[in-house]
């Protein structure tokens, strides 16, 4: 191990004992040094253990979506159902529409879907761009127009797709799809919370209210999407754990999102990063708008990096448990997610200036992978197969 000193004499080292005496020979010109040094203490800085703690899931009723996605028959007198009529071919033309909206914008996971049942694929291709479309009200090229009174609108509009009055084809799409399968409004609504909550917060205090934010645009896609994909008649874990597995995928998914786009955001004046975890390691917003990997801002993403990994590793054991035809999107995604990840830490954790990519072509040549996973039941064996196991020791 080298120390990073220099000796000149008669130096003087703030927090080291040196002891330097000569003896200089004139004719030989040589001079001798006696250096006795004393360790200096160690200082390193110790970085916290950020919390990986998120908002107990019962305060997000959780538990009452999964009953009544699970249970339907408990609650069909208090939401009726309803399946509406419409001229022949309307709805093959509705999710098809769907289908080429999901090809051409998530290429990846829409290859992952074509092993699900045809009921199946054209159910998620639905839920696809309802999400799609809500998260373009905020983010797509009209939200200059965006505001509460747009979302409350969009919100009416879900309530009537729930009660059989679709308002465009799209819509008529997820109408059927509700119709076909037991999927609860809450999930949905609290999307466009989520959506409502960028209208008006460009700053998270603590990763509780960041946690709050990932269930609302992300962790619900994951609760809609358990009823169309199915569970394993096989399973002996309980709903529950499955729809929370569901969830800390959507989790995982939108915290690497965020960490992929820090320099992005920052260029909207938006921060998604806990302002008190900054503050810890010593980093402000000034350091993120400035640009400048520092140190300090390299071990603050490796704990960053670390817990979404740790939410994909809690995801996995829910990916094992659906429909071996479902499990091939989930992994396709668990594994690509995973990657970005690995881009950040090969970009020397600079996403600031730089957008962490997973190319096309290394997307595809992951489907395999994640399609070999798929056909295990065993979580046991998908944890020793998992890219995050080694990385969460």
């Amino acid at each position: 191990m080298s120390l990073p000193f220099s000796l000149a004499a008669n130096a003087s080292i703030i927090g080291s004992h040196i002891s330097v005496s000569k003896s200089i020979s004139r004719r030989l010109g040589v001079i001798r040094a006696q250096v006795t040094l004393v360790p200096k203490p160690t200082r390193d800085i110790i970085y916290p253990q950020l919390s990986k703690q998120g908002i107990p899931l019962a305060d997000l009723h959780v538990q009452d979506i999964v009953e009544r996605q699970t249970q339907p028959a408990k609650f069909i007198s208090t939401i009726p159902p309803i399946k509406p009529q419409f001229r022949p071919g309307f709805l093959q033309e509705a999710y098809e529409s769907c289908r080429k909206i999901c090809a051409e914008y998530a290429k990846t996971f829409y290859l992952g879907t074509l092993l699900m049942t045809e009921e199946r694929q054209r159910a998620i291709w639905a839920i696809y761009v309802w999400c799609r479309r809500t998260d373009e009200l905020v983010d797509g090229p009209n939200a200059v127009y965006m505001s509460s009174a747009v979302l409350d609108r969009w919100e009416e509009r879900l309530h009537d797709i729930f009660s059989g009055r679709p308002y465009d084809m799209l819509d008529a799409a997820l109408t059927d799809t509700v119709s076909m399968f037991p999927l609860d409004i809450k999930p949905f609504r609290d999307m466009i919370e989520g959506m409502k909550m960028d209208t008006r917060k460009s700053r998270y205090k603590n990763f509780e209210e960041l946690y709050l934010y990932c269930y609302y645009v992300a962790g619900t896609v994951g609760l809609m999407s358990v009823p169309v994909m199915g569970i394993a008649a096989e399973s002996l874990l309980p709903a529950q754990t499955i729809y929370d597995a569901a969830l800390y995928l959507g989790i995982g998914n939108q915290l690497t999102n965020i960490l992929r786009d820090v320099g992005e955001d920052a260029s909207r004046g938006r921060v998604y990063l806990p302002q008190d975890e900054l503050a810890q390691f010593g980093l402000s917003d000034k350091d993120i708008f400035s640009g400048t990997v520092t140190e300090e801002w390299k071990v603050f993403m490796k704990h960053q990096i670390n817990r979404a990994r740790f939410y994909f590793s809690l995801a996995e054991e829910g990916a094992s448990q659906l429909e071996k035809a479902s499990r091939w999107p989930v992994w396709s995604s668990l594994i690509i997610y995973g990657k970005i990840l690995d881009a950040i830490e090969d970009n020397g954790y600079n996403n600031l200036t730089r957008r962490a990519y997973v190319g096309r072509a290394k997307k595809l040549m992951m489907l395999p992978l994640a399609f070999t996973r798929s056909l295990s039941f065993s979580h046991k064996d998908q944890h020793l197969l998992s890219p995050f196991h080694n990385n969460l020791q």
